[in-house]
């Protein structure tokens, strides 16, 4: 990463904790999203992930913006600078993407908690362990998440300026993904 990058989000992950201690919205000048009936309660989410190995990160609120794209439940607590996003995102009982592929910037994942995988379209899926970073490249089409009946945490690392897109595809087939130890 470019030094200019790395200062970036520096700051934006310092930024994040500060909000997260202090309690502030999840997204920089956002409201937080509605809470979701059908959302397991944060805490019941944080004791669980302080059973799997690695730094629990805040849990943020309901993903319910982008849940249409996700098989099982969510949680976002975002963190941004002007012109890196940095996003935590909560994998509740095996939950994962759908397939999809980013526009105009690449997108770093770093394992904070729990169990999971990613995948790159042809190739086999692999490991998120804490500690694992992951860069995916621009226009590939990838999927992650939670293991099968696990919980994770990773952040999601990506540019944040005019002509980043996220190119939402097919969901992951479940008997592959069930499949996955």
């Amino acid at each position: 990463m470019s030094k200019n990058i790395t200062n970036h989000l520096k700051r934006a992950l310092m930024m994040g904790a500060m909000m997260a201690a202090m309690g502030i919205a999840d997204q920089a000048g956002a409201a937080p999203a509605p809470a979701a009936a059908d959302y397991p309660p944060v805490a019941e989410v944080q004791a669980a992930l302080e059973k799997e190995p690695g730094t629990v990160f805040p849990i943020g609120n309901p993903n319910v913006n982008y849940e249409k794209y996700f098989t099982g439940r969510t949680f976002l607590a975002g963190m941004a600078s002007d012109t890196i996003g940095v996003a935590n995102v909560t994998f509740v009982n095996g939950a994962h993407t759908f397939w999809h592929k980013h526009h105009g910037t690449c997108q770093i994942l770093v394992t904070e908690s729990g169990r999971g995988y990613y995948q790159i379209w042809g190739e086999e899926p692999q490991k998120l362990e804490p500690g694992k970073v992951v860069t995916i490249p621009e226009h590939v089409k990838h999927w992650h998440g939670a293991a099968p009946g696990a919980y994770m945490q990773h952040l999601s690392i990506m540019e944040n300026h005019e002509g980043i897109s996220t190119e939402w595809l097919k969901p992951v087939d479940e008997k592959v993904f069930q499949s996955l130890k």
